[in-house]
């Protein structure tokens, strides 16, 4: 932990030289009940005392908002706070408020407020009871308030979430670029910049544009060791998710989701499975989102499903699970999300569910912005990809994201450290890849230098002319991802730097030319794959961590799916798919009305098929004396039995799927996932109308034999691979489609 204290002592500062020794300490108990001081928490307040502009990095839990509210109740004048929520304006102030027998001490002035509370506000500052004023950005550059404030007598400016003023920030709010010219237009006074997460390149933006390069900068150590931190590939994650909140019953959490839909539908599902659940996102009214914010503080429901509208400023010290159901799109906003569990230094879980195909989303948001804040969003997304993937310690990777060293081997509180996977040696093949950069230069980014050494010959590796170099495919013995883990671990080693100005460019440092000439033992670990992860996620137990099948009677359930198969002349995936019988292995339904709450199995399937599997199941749990989890079982929600209500309708009518789709808000390929799903429950459908029109005959017929002769399982990817590329993926889902329905359903 480290600060610096920059500038000679000024007039202000040796007016404030009372609170020097045990007063401050006194001052702090009289107001706020505390006997002492958390970490850099002192140093701050008396910076700001002494009036000198004052920077803040401070990890969610450290008690930023008091380096600015004590100092606000001590020094004349009003404090200026400007902050990007209402809602946390509103627990700021009822704060405050708690602790001042007087109701005026602390104010906001937003759009919220009426013309008669406006008019109460002001009065009380005038009177000179209120010590805060809260704004909002937006608010703070109206020119009645400016006029306003040009009449009172302000302390200092206090920016909190200071990071919303960088575009390299997670949550980036251009009018807090406008901030600095309205404070000069109001009036000069102290600064301070308050900030849970800010890279170096982030925290240079932000002292830039609020004229506040020569601040003190106070950073704390951003090492929360109580957090827990797991990233799981992304497969049956309702399940997962559902497991996971069960086995931690009455406790807090988060879950955070990209999108409001899945926000509104992850809460539909979880009430639907006796979890007290609220949800909040922006497209709420505003009423309606804090009812739920104040039901989840006041533990009138355990979860709450959100956007990450929410959060920012919440004080709930007991979130014992963070979970992100998409991976966020930065760093920062994963660090400061997560952060929000375990405040209290108690347990604090952080699960992330991961998948590739997230990412490309997110990619393709991004088209139609602006090329730089494409390029920007980027490569954010590919410093989380690494993240996510890296075998590195999550702490050590997260820490050195932000500036800081973390030098403990093993952090024995994540995943890569409780589970780690074997090292390789990996010397040589740094010291060669060092070598490489020195000669190509600093004007590429990680990923140009692994072309080069992978001998990928890209456009613009051709341009720079680097295909002719010595080191153009000298790795290729290696992939991109083992590469990207040595640079990974050369940047953490600290051997090569990373350019703050032109984010992303890499060059060797004069520790990285040391090594070049004395090179020390380096392991590394390979990053996870977890492609490869969620292929084989398909063939593993639905439930995660949840629970693990029955290996005994999932065998003896597929030599029943073999003999059933063959006696109606079906391949067996057409009976049950594997995780269905995966799941039967855990949950063990002994009736047909059990058994239909078993993945991938319907009332149609489990009436045509289900008998034997039942008696089957039974017989086991009798022999075994097994006591099965019935309370596990996860139940459907009512809105996409709607979903599947309207599309069985809308085939019946032979309606186009486009008009489908577009009449449920869907894409194409989530109308496709819907209809794999309800026919692989067992219901029949007649696509053969929509197929007739949108492909060719022979070619329907080529993959519908293909189905019924060739295919050892219902696998996309092995059809795509036997049939060629003549035929695209949508082709070959709606005639497995069609195949189902007619040979199994």
């Amino acid at each position: 932990m480290e600060f610096y204290v920059l500038g000679p002592m000024n007039e202000m500062e040796s007016k404030m030289k009372p609170y020097e020794g045990t007063l401050l300490h006194d001052k702090l108990k009289e107001y706020f009940g505390f006997s002492s001081f958390k970490g850099n928490q002192e140093a701050v307040i008396r910076n700001l005392l002494a009036g000198r502009d004052t920077f803040v990095l401070m990890p969610t839990g450290g008690g930023k908002s008091l380096c600015y509210q004590l100092p606000a109740m001590l020094m004349d004048g009003v404090a200026i706070v400007i902050s990007p929520l209402i809602a946390l304006m509103k627990n700021q102030v009822d704060a405050m408020r708690a602790f001042s027998a007087e109701a005026g001490i602390a104010h906001f002035l937003n759009s919220s407020l009426n013309k008669t509370a406006v008019a109460q506000v002001r009065e009380d500052v005038l009177a000179g009871k209120t010590k805060l004023l809260y704004f909002a950005p937006e608010s703070l550059t109206k020119e009645d308030n400016v006029a306003f404030l040009h009449k009172i007598k302000i302390s200092f400016y206090a920016i909190d979430e200071a990071h919303c003023i960088s575009e390299w920030g997670h949550d980036f709010r251009p009018e807090y670029r406008r901030i600095r010219p309205i404070i000069n237009e109001i009036g000069a006074a102290p600064l301070i910049a308050l900030t849970a997460t800010a890279t170096p390149k982030v925290q240079m933006d932000i002292q830039k544009n609020l004229g506040m390069t020569d601040a003190a900068v106070f950073r704390s150590s951003f090492n929360r060791p109580n957090l827990y931190y797991e990233i799981r590939p992304k497969h049956d994650v309702d399940r997962d998710i559902i497991r996971f909140i069960k086995q931690n019953e009455g406790k807090s959490g988060i879950i955070y989701c990209l999108s409001r839909k899945k926000v509104e539908e992850l809460t539909e599902l979880l009430l639907a499975n006796g979890i007290k659940a609220k949800a909040y996102h922006a497209g709420m009214d505003a009423a309606t989102r804090a009812a739920n914010q104040d039901d989840f503080l006041m533990e009138r429901v355990d979860v709450i499903v959100a956007t990450i509208a929410f959060g920012m400023g919440i004080d709930k010290p007991d979130v014992r699970y963070v979970i992100h159901y998409d991976i966020p799109k930065s760093l920062e906003g994963y660090y400061q999300e997560t952060g929000r569990a375990g405040r209290d230094g108690g347990e604090g879980y952080c699960l992330t569910f991961y998948s590739y195909k997230d990412i490309q989303k997110l990619e393709k948001f991004m088209q139609g912005k602006p090329v730089a804040e494409q390029e920007i969003g980027k490569l954010l997304l590919q410093e989380t990809v690494s993240y996510a993937e890296s075998s590195i310690c999550r702490r050590k990777t997260l820490l050195h994201y932000f500036g800081e060293e973390y030098t403990e081997e093993n952090c024995g509180n994540c995943d890569n450290c409780r589970h780690p996977k074997p090292k390789i040696d990996a010397k040589a093949d740094l010291r060669m890849a060092l070598e490489a950069l020195r000669d190509i230069g600093d004007k590429f980014k990680v990923d140009y230098l692994i072309a080069v050494l992978t001998g990928k010959n890209t456009a613009l590796v051709k341009s720079y002319g680097h295909n002719k170099s010595k080191w153009f495919g000298a790795g290729e013995g290696h992939d991109a991802k083992y590469w990207g883990a040595v640079m990974r671990q050369a940047l953490i080693l600290g051997l090569v730097d990373k350019n703050i100005e032109n984010y992303g460019l890499i060059s060797i440092n004069a520790k990285g030319e040391q090594f070049i000439a004395l090179p020390f033992p380096v392991t590394i670990t390979l990053d996870h794959d977890y492609d490869e992860e969620e292929r084989e996620a398909e063939a593993a137990a639905p439930m995660g961590r949840g629970g693990a099948a029955d290996e005994e009677l999932f065998a003896m359930l597929k030599d029943l799916r073999k003999k059933v198969a063959k006696k109606h002349d079906l391949p067996p995936f057409v009976v049950f798919q594997d995780p269905s019988l995966e799941d039967m292995a855990v949950q063990y339904p002994i009736t047909i009305e059990e058994l239909q709450n078993i993945t991938g199995v319907g009332a149609g399937k489990a009436k045509k098929f289900g008998e034997e599997f039942i008696k089957l199941i039974k017989a086991y749990v009798e022999e075994k004396e097994i006591i099965r989890p019935q309370d596990m079982v996860v139940k459907s929600v009512g809105n996409k039995s709607g979903n599947k209500i309207f599309i069985i309708q809308s085939i019946d009518r032979k309606m186009d799927f486009e008009d489908i789709a577009r009449a449920k808000d869907l894409e194409f390929d989530e109308l496709l996932t819907e209809i794999e799903g309800i026919v692989n429950s067992g219901t029949k459908l007649d696509i053969s109308y929509y197929i007739e029109q949108f492909m060719d005959e022979d070619k329907a017929e080529d993959i519908y034999l293909y189905f019924k002769e060739d295919a050892e399982s219902d696998s996309l990817d092995a059809a795509i691979e036997e049939l060629g590329a003549d035929y695209t993926e949508e082709e070959i889902r709606l005639v497995r489609i069609k195949f189902i329905c007619e040979q199994g359903n």
